[in-house]
């Protein structure tokens, strides 16, 4: 069974860019550690500070194997650092979903 992960980040809105140049770092990142990245979405009308992802796993365990192939990563691990310092993301929000079949 397929999982997707979907991750809600509310961000600085004045950082808008910087979660931009994350996110695209991510969609490099995620494939070499296992992930299936399906994207990331920019706020663009209405509310300015929500941004979306989702990412797409075999399995939960497949999840699991491919956070810590990101805590060994150096680009994976660049690149949160980049958000820690820079402190674009205010909150973030993460919910495992399972697509429906008939």
């Amino acid at each position: 069974m397929t999982i997707t992960v979907f991750i809600r980040y509310q961000l600085d809105p004045f950082k808008r860019d910087a979660f931009e140049a994350y996110a695209k770092n991510w969609l490099d990142i995620i494939p070499k550690n296992g992930g299936d990245p399906v994207g990331y979405w920019m706020p663009h009308e209405g509310t300015n500070n929500i941004a979306f992802a989702l990412i797409s796993f075999e399995t939960l365990a497949a999840y699991e194997a491919y956070r810590a192939r990101l805590r060994a990563d150096s680009a994976g691990m660049a690149n949160f650092r980049f958000a820690e310092q820079e402190k674009f993301i205010l909150a973030e929000e993460r919910t495992f979903l399972r697509k429906m079949e008939k």
